[in-house]
Formats: C-alpha cells, structure tokens, sequence
C-alpha cells in the first residue's frame, strides 16, 4: 500500500474524533492521507491535530487564493486513489446527493473522478429518517459505496443504528478498495454465494442451528461485485447489513435456501459457503414444546436429512455452473475431509479451514484451496482479504 493514498473528508459530528485514529492505522498499512476539513468537522478536531498526523496541509476553504493556485478542488479530488467520507454527516450525503457544491467538501465530492467510500455516523432517528434512507439509496444508485453504520448507544443517550462502524473495520474496507484491479476481469460473469447459517424450526420457539456469522461470505460475495461479477448474494439469518450492489435474497431453512440459489442459475460461478444444517425436524410442532419433568426426559425428536445443496448444484446436467466451490469448515484433519468431499460433492474446488477456535464468530480465517491438482495454502488473515484471495484466483481460472 506504499503507493496508495486517500483524501479523507471530515464531516462535522461527534465521530469526526474517530477519523483521527482512522488516519494512524491507515498510516501504519502504508497509506498516505490528505484531508479536507469541514467548517462543522472543525468544532471536534482541529487542523493542526490532523496535520500532524497526516503530514500534510489540511485543506478547508473552497476561495482560498494559494489553495487554488498550488492545488485547486480539481486537482485535489482526483489526484487520490479514493475519496474517504468519514464521518459522513446527513447534511453531507444529501447535498452530495443533490450535486450540491457549496463549499470545499461537496464541490471535490462532486468534481472527483475517484471512487468515493461514506462511512456514516448521526443520530439514530438522523439515520432512519425517509430523507436519509432515500439518500443512501440514490448515492448507491450513483456509484457511492456507503458503508452500514454499527448499532449502539450514541453519544446523544439514544441506541440503534448510526454510530460509526469500529475504526479497524474502516481500515479494513478502505484497504480492501484500494487494493481491487483497475480493470474488471469478471465483467459478464454472473456469481451465486451463499452465506450464513440455516434455520430449522423445532417449534415457533426453538431451532436447529449453527454458530456461522456470515462474515466470510458475504466478504466474497462483495469481492467477486467488485471485480465485475453480477453476484446474487443468498443469505441465512445473519446480523450483518445487506451489502450494496448485490442481488441479496433472505432465507431462513436449508429448503429455501437451494430453491433460492436454483432461481438464480444459469450463473458462471457458484460458491457454496453457507453452514448449511445437515438435519431438520420431521415434523415441527406448531406450538412451543413444553419440557417433561417426568424420568423418561423430554423424549426424542425425529430428525430427516436436509438437501445437499453443493452435491445438488455439482451435479445438475443443465445450468450447471462453469466453477462449482464449497467450502469445509472442520475441526480436525482439515485437508483430509476436504479432499474427501471434493470427491463425493463433485464440486471444482473445496475452500478448507479449521473452525475449532474462533473462525465462524470471528474477523480472520485462514484456508486451503484443495483441487484436484494440488493444495494451496493461504496464511491467516482478515475475512476480507481471504475473500479478495479467492476471488483473485477466481478471475484468473476464467482467465485461464
């Protein structure tokens, strides 16, 4: 990331702090930063704070004669990798919106030719408000990545949605943009990932599931949009935001979810990541089952065998997808099992890792790629970059 280099905008809000961190771990990945102070982002941080961290002057006023003259808003918004909203105000998404320019921030914003990445923070009701919901949209619909905020408790006393996301999460996503192809090698290429855990109901109350948070593939299915692919991201229940520019259709049971993925074929590219249950309920009652004090226990539950969803895929003889990948999440003898079921799915590839420590709650993975030729293994790292990884070699194998 030596080469790489952002300009951040400091939108006026309580979270302006934030972007300050933001600027160090970015630093510390190798990435320069310039800034763009807002007159609101200078009530929370000074522009001496923020050149000292960044090295470089901070920019503020749009009629700044030496300004225009050394850099100019034209020269500034496009002689940068990406342009960084953080945070991003609602006043400055819905004038960036508009295509209002009225001071430094919203004319760079939009006289910039770069990607442009908003990471938001305001008060939950700011945030759920009709106006901002419709302004998220549109600016998605314009080619603005706007990231979801966390949900918690502001610095107002209220709780919900609008706090900003975690700094290293930034971090991750902002070096994750920089890092994509200038090209776009999966162009016409159409992807189904499914992600998540399934649900089976044993009564209106309780189910049968897993620990999967989602993260890894909702992380490839992003990673594959980003590199061209018309991606339909198919998803179990999961507390992650609905990723932009992507298809995403929510289910629940294992039945849904390969009726799901079956509406989105013919596609060119299938990864199966999804912890999808091996078992359901033969018959879930339909009211809440009341626990048995009596000596013979609760008494059993009959369970029948869930689709095979990766094996079903693998071996239809229409629209079979070009490039069938399952994933195997186990807990000993990683490569063993994985070789095994790439044999009896009849996928192309099986994804390997080990899920006997944090993998399936976590942020980081570490996995093989088992094919029939051969291994390769990746280091441990984040779930982004194990998903920018794969759908590298992804784009390479269509390449090839």
């Amino acid at each position: 990331m030596a080469d790489k280099s952002i300009l951040l905008i400091i939108g006026g809000g309580i979270a302006a702090y934030k972007s300050l961190e933001l600027i160090r771990e970015l630093g510390r990945a190798g990435v320069s930063t310039r800034c763009i102070l807002t007159k609101g982002g200078e009530q929370f941080v000074t522009p001496l704070t923020v050149s000292s961290l960044t090295g470089e002057k901070v920019f503020s006023e749009l009629f700044d004669l030496d300004d225009e003259a050394d850099m100019g808003h034209i020269q500034l918004s496009r002689s940068t990798d990406l342009v960084v909203v953080c945070p991003a105000t609602a006043d400055l998404m819905a004038k960036s919106c508009a295509g209002i320019a009225n001071d430094l921030a919203t004319t760079t914003l939009l006289a910039t030719d770069k990607p442009v990445f908003m990471v938001p923070a305001m008060n939950v009701r700011m945030w759920d408000h009709p106006a901002t919901q419709r302004n998220v949209r549109q600016l998605r619909l314009d080619g603005i990545e706007v990231m979801e905020p966390d949900i918690g408790e502001m610095a107002c006393g209220e709780y919900g949605p609008g706090r900003l996301p975690d700094v290293m999460r930034i971090k991750d996503e902002i070096l994750d943009h920089l890092a994509r192809p200038i090209d776009a090698p999966l162009a016409g290429k159409k992807a189904v990932v499914t992600a998540g855990p399934t649900r089976e109901a044993l009564d209106p109350v309780r189910y049968i599931s897993n620990h999967s948070s989602g993260r890894q593939g909702y992380a490839i299915a992003s990673a594959l949009s980003r590199l061209g692919a018309d991606v339909t991201l198919v998803s179990g229940p999961t507390s992650l935001p609905q990723p932009a520019g992507l298809n995403f259709v929510q289910v629940e049971t294992a039945i849904e979810m390969l009726d799901a993925v079956k509406s989105g074929l013919p596609s060119d590219i299938f990864v199966s990541v999804a912890a999808v249950a091996d078992w359901r309920p033969a018959e879930p009652s339909d009211v809440k089952i009341k626990a048995k004090t009596t000596k013979k226990g609760m008494g059993s539950i009959t369970l029948v065998e869930n689709p095979d969803i990766l094996k079903t895929i693998s071996h239809m003889s229409e629209d079979r997808p070009k490039l069938v990948i399952g994933f195997a999440a186990e807990t000993n003898d990683v490569e063993d099992h994985a070789q095994g079921k790439l044999e009896r799915k009849g996928c192309d590839w099986i994804v390997a890792n080990d899920v006997s420590g944090d993998v399936m709650g976590g942020a980081e993975n570490e996995i093989a790629i088992v094919k029939r030729d051969g291994i390769e293994r990746l280091p441990r790292m984040s779930k982004a970059f194990v998903a920018q990884n794969l759908a590298k070699r992804i784009a390479e194998s269509f390449k090839d």
